[in-house]
């Protein structure tokens, strides 16, 4: 029995793995690749050169891999890349890449998208992540592994998020968020540590205890940034969990919410 449901129209060029669900209505692009395992929901668009790997969930009303909202755009073939095990919701808008970008929009694994999110142009997202309902990503941002962003969280175009940060509900974020730092308002500040997040993946008190102590270097101690940047650098010799910020210092290419 076919999977593909007789409403569906999928191009003959094409390329899906023999178990790959397509629901009622939905659309599947010529130059799309879809892995074993998933299932396309009805009334989904699919297009684009995007590839998409195993065991992924789409529900209705996605549009994964369309032309990116930008001005410059002049038809170049640009990609779309998606790993495995996300759940994307219902009306997710996903962009693929351009050409002053690198030209790829990448999705990891094991992500968890809620309904209405976009992930603009440009834009890479690491693993385990979730995106709240109606949370944004404007072109060429950056989102680390674990990071959880709220409904409504809206990222700036060039920001980074670093791993296992957290926005607050409604977060205008114009900035780039360090690794562990819990941010909230408009615009968005620094509130302290992801503390439960970190309980939650298996971190020790100890392992907590020093990134708060990086925290409070980076927002309390009244350092400057090339001062912080040398003593987180001298704590992560003995505490590799602060590694990660000292990264972060090192290669976001924009102003750091402080």
């Amino acid at each position: 029995m076919s999977r593909i449901h007789p409403t569906a129209l999928v191009d003959p060029a094409a390329e899906l793995a023999p178990d790959v669900e397509v629901g009622a209505f939905s659309i599947i692009g010529p130059k799309v690749r879809i892995g074993s395992g998933c299932w396309i929901g009805p009334h989904v668009v699919v297009t684009g050169r995007t590839t998409i790997g195993q065991n992924n969930r789409i529900f209705q009303f996605a549009s994964i891999g369309e032309e990116p909202q930008d001005k410059k755009y002049d038809g170049a073939d640009t990609e779309l890349i998606i790993g495995d095990n996300n759940t994307i919701r219902e009306a997710c808008t996903f962009s693929r890449g351009t050409v002053q970008g690198s030209g790829k929009t990448i999705i990891g694994n094991n992500n968890w998208i809620m309904a209405c999110v976009h992930i603009a142009h440009d834009c890479v997202l690491g693993d385990n992540i979730i995106m709240a309902n109606n949370a944004s990503l404007a072109g060429h941002v950056t989102v680390g592994d674990w990071a959880i962003l709220s409904g409504y969280s809206l990222i700036h175009q060039f920001c980074s998020v670093g791993a296992h940060s957290l926005t607050s509900f409604a977060s205008y974020v114009n900035q780039s968020i360090p690794p562990y730092v819990t941010v909230s308002g408009e615009k968005a500040k620094a509130r302290g540590v992801n503390t439960e997040g970190l309980k939650r993946r298996g971190y020790t008190n100890e392992q907590i205890q020093q990134v708060r102590r990086a925290y409070k270097i980076l927002y309390r101690s009244g350092k400057t940034m090339d001062e912080a940047r040398e003593e987180l650098a001298s704590m992560a010799a003995d505490s590799s969990e602060i590694q990660p910020l000292v990264d972060f210092l090192d290669n976001t290419g924009k102003s750091m919410i402080r």
